[in-house]
């Protein structure tokens, strides 16, 4: 992520609604959560009952990870806060253009090939049970988490609307890739 609004003051204007607001060098948004890959190559493991092995596993994700089609950045929009993390944190909802969107869904789409390709069935199922991939939904939300919540049950706040700027989409953790 770029920017909010106008810069690092409208930012920092948000620290009025959340205990602590994340550093912006921080700030992103996630098109597709895998978690750790270790984690994740155990997870397989579990579902194949050992017979997608995360030592063949784990090269074959990293190379899928890399892989991907770059999302060319973009420009979305926010007027609310909502709680998320089961309450423990706020983020910004982000109203995105269709084609990212578009992009998210060929994301999850190619993981459904990968994860077929490594053997497994009843994939959704697998997607919304992997404590790697962490899916909570089926659902994706575009949303940038912004800071603590101040309460464990806070509701959606309305902000006044604020632009924001995304880069081009790009690996978080790349460096933790295993090497091919």
């Amino acid at each position: 992520m770029l920017r909010v609004g106008a810069g690092v003051s409208d930012y920092e204007g948000l620290n009025r609604f959340v205990d602590s607001l994340r550093k912006p060098q921080g700030l992103h948004m996630t098109l597709l959560h895998v978690g750790i890959l270790d984690e994740l190559g155990r997870d397989i493991a579990d579902w194949t009952k050992g017979l997608s092995r995360a030592g063949k596993t784990l090269p074959e994700i990293a190379g899928w990870l890399t892989d991907l089609p770059v999302l060319q950045g973009f420009l979305g929009k926010s007027d609310k806060l909502i709680p998320l993390g089961g309450g423990r944190l706020m983020g910004l909802e982000v109203d995105v253009p269709q084609e990212v969107h578009d992009y998210q869904a060929l994301l999850v789409q190619g993981l459904h090939v990968l994860l077929d390709d490594l053997g497994l069935d009843n994939i959704d199922d697998f997607i919304l049970s992997s404590p790697a991939l962490g899916y909570r939904s089926p659902r994706w939300l575009p949303h940038v988490a912004v800071g603590k919540a101040r309460t464990r049950h806070e509701p959606e706040m309305e902000i006044a609307p604020v632009a924001i700027e995304f880069g081009d989409s790009q690996i978080r953790n790349r460096a933790a890739l295993p090497l091919p």
